[in-house]
């Protein structure tokens, strides 16, 4: 098999482009791969569109779907990673599709001075490696640093892999850094097990497991290229997503389509876009953002009638506002049966209910007491 060869379990296990569910088969066989009932049906669906997106196939354990514990979300939070060998088969993958050029630059290690070398032979670890992939004539280098990337044990010291291999293990890190670089929509949404291997450090920060809110651009993951150099479906794409945004009445649809184009990897694209009466260019992400605040606030919160029949007119503080919202938003999901309060409002906004602002609240709140 080359390496543009995708290798598909065959039977009752094999991944189908249209399927939109995993089947009992093939949930049977991912919970042997250490995925357990933490998991939520969001992170399940997923990985299932990511494996669909990128070919790789988790029951040839090209790719996995890792648990670790959040701090921020008092949970287990299942990140979906690879191997170095399955970016490599993505770009080889993409690469005779598109009949585009790729190879690579020499790797170069850098130690504590400052000093590059494109080989290294100190028993010691390096301080940082760089990797630069060529992709149709186009530069893609990346650094990644030692201390921000090697796993360590309770003792704060590296692990054997990280001790005796760090040059290896570094620029394997900045090797994956680059092709998400010149591969972003391809790459999007999954790391390898390189990169994550500091995620399970005691005292990680949980770098790569934070959620990007929305309108926020993720400062690990690669830009997409300027206009003239972005493949035409990604500008088509993005062209058409925020004509549909412009068009939207709704703050769901807006929600949708920030969802299709986090998935695509657009949210970092340049449109032109019509706000405020205002024609100007901001990145795809920020303007569905402003859009979906826009409709909401344009959504009425419903006043409420004294016995008298007098609207109270009582002004609330910032935080009695939220409290409020929240508290409707509860009583609606709560009298429409809803389970999963948090899960579920997180995922309808697109963001933690902590972060979210009172007008999207309110406009879940209508959209949710029609069905109660």
């Amino acid at each position: 098999m080359t390496t543009t060869d995708i290798a598909q379990a065959g039977g009752s296990l094999a991944i189908r482009a249209d399927q939109t569910g995993w089947t009992d088969d093939q949930a049977a066989v991912l919970r042997q791969t250490g995925i357990d009932n933490d998991v939520t049906n969001a992170e399940l669906a997923s990985f299932l569109h990511l494996c669909q997106r990128t070919q790789l196939d988790p029951f040839s354990r090209q790719i996995y779907l890792i648990g670790r514990w959040d701090n921020r979300q008092k949970r287990k939070v299942f990140t979906p990673q690879t191997g170095i060998d399955g970016y490599r088969v993505i770009a080889h993958r993409v690469i005779a599709e598109t009949r585009h050029t790729f190879g690579y630059e020499d790797t170069l290690w850098c130690d504590s001075n400052g000093q590059w070398r494109d080989v290294w032979l100190s028993a010691s670890a390096p301080a940082a490696a760089k990797v630069t992939v060529l992709r149709n004539g186009q530069r893609f280098s990346a650094v990644a640093l030692y201390r921000e990337y090697v796993q360590t044990d309770r003792n704060d010291n590296p692990t054997r892999m990280w001790a005796n291999m760090g040059a290896n293990q570094i620029a394997k890190c900045a090797e994956a850094l680059a092709l998400r670089k010149a591969f972003p929509h391809d790459l999007a949404g999954v790391y390898t097990a390189e990169e994550m291997a500091q995620a399970d450090n005691p005292s990680a920060d949980e770098r790569h497991l934070r959620k990007v809110q929305p309108g926020q651009g993720d400062p690990w993951a690669a830009p997409m290229p300027p206009a003239e150099q972005a493949p035409p479906q990604w500008v088509a794409g993005a062209v058409r997503i925020s004509t549909d945004a412009e068009a939207a009445t709704d703050p769901a649809k807006i929600r949708d389509l920030y969802r299709e184009a986090n998935g695509l990897g657009l949210l970092t694209a340049t449109v032109l876009i019509k706000l405020g009466g205002t024609e100007r260019s901001m990145e795809l992400g920020a303007f569905l953002t402003a859009r979906g605040e826009e409709l909401a606030s344009a959504v009425p919160a419903a006043p409420e009638a004294t016995d008298e029949g007098v609207v109270d007119a009582e002004v609330l503080s910032p935080e009695d506002d939220y409290a409020d919202a929240v508290a409707q938003l509860r009583a609606a999901a709560e009298a429409a049966r809803l389970d999963n309060f948090e899960e579920g409002t997180e995922q309808a906004l697109g963001m933690p209910l902590a972060d979210a602002p009172v007008s999207a609240i309110r406009a879940l709140t209508a959209q949710i007491r029609p069905a109660a």
